[in-house]
């Protein structure tokens, strides 16, 4: 039951909110402004990308203010329903006429008048899911057999499935973000170490296999070395940025997205925004998406219960991991990866998913402990460094 001397609620984090509402504005400003050439061109409407995005938009906005009024531990009981949804999405997306494939990866569901990307909503189901099992095994997250292993087996058959779809960004996103929850559960570094190196030879692997991974990782080491090839896409972001200089050109006037920079509205948004709104946008965008996750952490820092504050933090680190992977891509820190700016890129499924993942964060943004935690007070191993006494949740 509630106990009003350690519990109270609060209104929703409007700070929060503001933010979020500001990245998604400005998404679909970019998204027309990169979009509208190539739309008149293939589908004679400029309109015809930001039409899609605003539908989107909508429907995630409309999704994200049910899911905050949803008090978060009733997502508590709804866990294995939402895995086994996206299993089942998963094997659908595989294995049934249903599958969308395109330029050889099959990653889409076709329910007619919109497509939706199962992996979006796994990450979810894996933010939910890692804050559910870690609360259970707070006391022994230590232990291999009992802290990690079980959360390895189920993130594992959902990477798999993503991985079926040829879409390695996402499940690098996947398992990073496993190995970030086990770390803030109190899982040791040791253990969490002799996973990362166990991975590489995986990783390797799936990095070879495939010719155009391998390309990539290539031309990213040296992009001049293939720069009407392989590394065409990230020479063009670059230039992009230069262009850009402190202030842009102006919001429409930028010109690498008139088919010079590949997938200028989705994957690479961030460079079209660098070129048209400069350093100062880049920086804004920037302190934006840090603004969204430090808060993310403050509300996992006052929420009442352990299941709250893994569920903050899985949310406000599963947007960090998404957003710098994304940014490091488009300005040459890490390999070219097929992966949208959150709320900002040109990308249905992850808008709207996203947007539910930040209505989740509103919610838990309601609930409070009366006082604050001192986490690094009794910091210990076997607790982990974020926990304290857990509350009882209805």
């Amino acid at each position: 039951m509630w106990n009003e001397n350690t519990i109270r609620r609060a209104p929703f984090d409007y700070p929060l909110l503001i933010t979020v509402g500001i990245l998604t504005g400005l998404g679909l400003t970019m998204v027309f402004s990169a979009s509208a050439v190539l739309a008149q061109e293939r589908f004679g409407d400029s309109l015809y990308f930001l039409k899609k995005a605003l539908l989107y938009s909508g429907l995630g906005a409309g999704v994200m203010a049910g899911v905050m009024r949803v008090p978060y531990y009733h997502w508590r009981r709804l866990v294995y329903p939402v895995l086994l949804g996206c299993f089942f999405l998963g094997l659908l997306t595989l294995y049934s006429p249903l599958g969308v494939s395109l330029a050889g990866a099959r990653r889409w569901l076709d329910l007619g008048p919109l497509t939706f990307q199962f992996s979006e909503a796994a990450k979810i189901a894996l933010v939910i899911f890692m804050a559910y099992s870690m609360e259970k095994k707070i006391e022994k997250m230590n232990i291999f057999s009992i802290g990690i292993l079980p959360h390895l087996l189920i993130a594992g058959f959902l990477i798999l499935l993503v991985l079926g779809g040829k879409d390695l960004g996402t499940a690098f996103v996947m398992a990073s973000f496993v190995l970030w929850m086990l770390f803030l559960g109190g899982a040791r570094l040791k253990h969490l170490g002799l996973l990362m190196l166990a991975a590489l030879p995986f990783l390797y692997y799936l990095i070879a296999q495939e010719g155009y991974r391998m390309q990539r990782v290539l031309s990213f080491l040296n992009p001049w070395s293939d720069r009407f090839g392989g590394g065409f896409q990230i020479i063009q972001s670059f230039l992009a940025f230069s262009e850009g200089g402190l202030f842009g050109k102006g919001l429409g006037a930028g010109q690498q997205k008139l088919f010079y920079l590949p997938e200028a509205h989705t994957d690479f948004i961030f460079s079209v925004l660098a070129e048209e709104m400069g350093l100062v946008g880049v920086f804004f965008v920037v302190v934006l998406f840090a603004f969204l996750v430090f808060r993310g952490l403050q509300i996992g820092r006052r929420a009442p219960c352990l299941f709250g504050r893994y569920l903050a933090f899985g949310v406000a680190v599963l947007i960090a991991l998404q957003s710098l992977l994304n940014m490091g891509v488009v300005m040459g820190l890490l390999p070219t990866k097929g992966m949208v700016l959150p709320f900002v890129g040109y990308g249905g499924s992850s808008l709207v998913c996203t947007l539910v993942a930040a209505g989740i964060l509103l919610n838990v943004s309601t609930y409070r402990a009366a006082e604050t935690p001192a986490f690094f007070k009794d910091r210990t191993v076997d607790r982990g460094p974020w926990t304290v006494d857990p509350v009882a949740v209805p």
